[in-house]
């Protein structure tokens, strides 16, 4: 279920619609979250180069996500593109919807609590959080994570209270990870114990949120986990400066290479 916004959509906004109609040169859609509210996709709009016919590219009652290309509040017009949105965009958007699936169901427990009209209180909280906020689960997550309090946003105590409990037991914070790899030589008797020292004193700097694995040939993989990436970037850069330090102490070399997730 995606609750009804009211209102239209803003020109470059990317939006889920569901084709209704498909005429010659033109289809028609329902955008599925805003209220009673209809768009157009002209043929030149639908795909790059030449189209026999557009039952190739959509069908009646498939989901697509299009992008606003102009809206005419007046009559009510709004014009849509499908091709416009590339399929990274797309994917985001669909993601995006997801979490924001997740987020109204939150409201719905609110409501069941309070034995209160779900769509109500929806529009209560959105447009407490509107002016900050695109987006219901982007506001949630900031509560979980106690980025924002909840009672300084103008929402009904007894919705907050519930609200704030409800999200606190079924979003946990989001995760961030960061990896790299040290390649390690040292020309030391005791060479092995001097890395082994080393990288011990840099795991010591945050032994819940490191991990490190020898990977072989003087390789040696560190993971670092946090709740946001600034504090992941924090302990690491202190992780390499420690292990440097004493590695070079020791007359040995490092070299130090991010990994990227693909």
């Amino acid at each position: 279920m995606l609750l009804k916004k009211e209102g239209f959509p803003e020109e470059g906004d990317l939006v889920l619609s569901t084709v209704t109609k498909i005429y010659f040169n033109s289809v028609f859609v329902v955008l599925d979250i805003y209220e009673n509210k209809t768009g157009m996709i002209h043929i030149s709009e639908i795909s790059p180069g030449r189209i026999r016919s557009l039952n190739d590219y959509v069908t009646v009652g498939k989901k697509i996500v299009c992008k606003v290309l102009k809206v005419d509040k007046k009559k009510g017009h709004i014009d849509l593109s499908l091709r416009r949105v590339n399929e990274m965009q797309r994917k985001n958007k669909i993601e995006e919807i997801k979490q924001e699936q997740k987020a109204e169901k939150l409201i719905e427990f609110v409501s069941k609590e309070l034995k209160a009209d779900v769509q109500k209180i929806y529009t209560d909280v959105f447009e407490a959080i509107s002016k900050k906020y695109d987006l219901l689960h982007q506001f949630f997550i900031e509560v979980s994570t106690d980025k924002v309090n909840i009672n300084k946003f103008n929402i009904d105590p007894k919705v907050a209270e519930i609200l704030e409990r409800i999200i606190r037991e079924r979003i946990k914070p989001p995760i961030v990870e960061v990896r790299g790899e040290f390649i390690i030589k040292s020309y030391a008797p005791e060479g092995v114990e001097e890395i082994k020292s080393a990288l011990d004193k840099g795991w010591k700097k945050d032994k819940d949120a490191i991990e490190m694995k020898y990977f072989g040939a003087g390789r040696y993989n560190i993971s670092i986990k946090s709740k946001d990436y600034k504090e992941a970037e924090k302990i690491l850069k202190s992780v390499i400066e420690i292990v440097t330090k004493n590695i070079e102490k020791s007359k040995g070399e490092v070299e130090f290479k991010r990994i990227y997730k693909e």
